[in-house]
């Protein structure tokens, strides 16, 4: 059989980004690093689709960001999640529960 795949389910890249800065503000880096460690390895973030979902998610006012020195003494840019940022990862994450739900509903599902 295949290796399954590590790609960030379509559609839940967002969600995920927006989850990870609830916990604290990030540099791009270290949010795909925390998706891939809180999901133990699952899901692996391509950089490029990180950095569109960073543009189209401050864009969006779900996220405000700034440069700042890492813990190395690099420069990066840090998201922190605003306000409406966070009303809308509530929206989302009830809504991936209850599309998970129908999904668990259906390969339940017997003849």
């Amino acid at each position: 059989m295949d290796e399954p795949s590590t790609d960030v389910i379509q559609g839940t890249l967002d969600m995920l980004i927006l989850k990870t800065l609830s916990l604290e503000p990030m540099h791009g880096f270290g949010i795909a690093r925390r998706i891939e460690q809180i999901s133990r390895g699952v899901f692996k973030v391509n950089p490029g689709s990180l950095l569109t979902a960073f543009q189209r998610l401050e864009r969006a006012g779900w996220l405000d960001s700034e440069w700042r020195q890492t813990d190395n003494a690099r420069r990066a840019k840090f998201y922190t999640l605003t306000r409406a940022g966070h009303k809308q990862l509530e929206y989302e994450t009830n809504d991936w529960a209850r599309r998970a739900s129908a999904i668990a509903r259906l390969l339940k599902a017997e003849g």
